[in-house]
């Protein structure tokens, strides 16, 4: 590392890297990105990487329709010399309670307004995509063949080897351990492996960003939540898509190698535990068999955690420090970073680059939690 940058980024996940990537595509690549582990190694890499665009608030819809745009051709986005592995077969979105159903028809009016290819599914019409899938207590569905899961750990790796090749610098393996300012402004940041400048810090440390952010007298509302997933042996095709409920708090996908990844929305306090539970297995386990009955018969490879790093809101915090000039925090982005973080490093990078943007990004700040202009999102697990 130089002692001195124009930026520094905290955070080696697909946000960090993305931002990395497209503050270089606007001439800023005197830019050195600090990661305490290897790149992916915090919640990106411990992601369903699903990519949806089923929302039910247009500001995610979009963000979501934009990112998908950009997954659909991020090798030659990126320059990245291998695939990213995205494969769009849909997902299906499942209601069990009348209230769901009809919220899921308000959703399908934000889609189709920008013009998402989602569609209203009977539970004939849901069988026949999943032709096993135990329909008993159901309303309806709904599908979107667009939607689907890519590569986290390529996904990332395109970005950061796109913004290397502009002049960015990575760390990895090495922990920031406190922000510098000095009289209302960020001058750097203190690592283990020394004392590094900069008058612009990015803090996209995931669950970690709000103990950071406190240094300077920031505070960030977002809590660590653990969630957890397994993966079974490979078996043939059963099925294409993603199924999820949102009333159940349940996903499950077969990837193209053949094993099923899924998992359960977690019923615990907020904390950093990344240990994988046996009440999980049993919970998960006869809540997708329930729902998918023929994958009783697949046997569990191994489990793992990760963390949501939850808003009050379920969205995104993108936050200009009121304490610290020069210094963002970019997290809580409540278990859909991985799907958004495109458009998000897009948002972000036009305004540190002083350029224009559809869309407005003071949304995102802090201060909507007291004022109550809340970014609500009615379809998250």
């Amino acid at each position: 590392m130089k002692k001195s940058y124009d930026v520094i980024i905290i955070g080696g996940g697909i946000v960090g890297c993305a931002t990395a990537f497209e503050l270089a595509k606007r001439g800023i690549t005197d830019v050195l990105l600090i990661e305490k582990g290897y790149l992916t190694s915090g919640a990106t890499g411990r992601c369903g990487a699903g990519i949806r665009q089923q929302w039910g608030s247009e500001l995610n819809a979009r963000l979501a329709l934009e990112s998908t745009h950009i997954f659909e051709h991020l090798e030659e986005y990126t320059g990245y010399g291998r695939s990213c592995e995205l494969h769009q077969g849909g997902y299906l979105l499942v209601a069990y309670t009348e209230k769901e159903w009809a919220q899921f028809q308000e959703n399908l009016k934000v889609q189709h307004r920008l013009g998402i290819p989602a569609e209203a599914l009977d539970l004939k019409e849901a069988r026949e995509i999943v032709p096993f899938l135990n329909t008993e207590g159901m309303y309806g569905a709904t599908f979107c063949a667009k939607d689907g899961h890519a590569n986290p750990f390529h996904c990332t790796l395109a970005y950061a080897q796109g913004a290397q090749r502009m002049g960015v610098e990575i760390a990895t393996y090495t922990t920031v351990t406190k922000l510098l300012a000095k009289s209302g402004k960020i001058y750097g940041v203190e690592t283990d492996q020394g004392t590094v400048e900069a008058r612009l810090v990015i803090n996209c440390a995931n669950t970690r960003a709000p103990e950071l952010a406190a240094q300077v007298g920031d505070e960030i509302p977002v809590t660590p939540e653990r969630h957890q997933a397994l993966v079974t042996e490979p078996v043939a095709p059963l099925m294409d898509c993603m199924v999820m409920s949102f009333h159940r708090s349940y996903y499950v996908q077969q990837t193209p190698h053949g094993s099923f990844v899924m998992g359960i929305g977690p019923k615990e306090e907020p904390s950093h535990n990344f240990k994988s539970s046996w009440q999980f297995l049993e919970e998960c386990c006869a809540t997708i068999c329930e729902a998918l009955p023929p994958l009783r018969h697949l046997r569990v490879v191994r489990q793992w955690a990760g963390q949501y790093d939850l808003s009050p809101d379920r969205n995104p915090v993108i936050e200009p420090s009121p304490n610290a000039e020069g210094l963002w925090t970019v997290c809580g982005f409540s278990g859909h970073g991985f799907m958004v973080a495109p458009r998000v490093a897009i948002l972000l990078a036009n305004k540190l680059a002083n350029q224009e943007d559809s869309l407005d990004i003071h949304r995102f700040r802090v201060e909507r939690f007291k004022t109550g202009e809340l970014l609500l999102e009615p379809s998250v697990v």
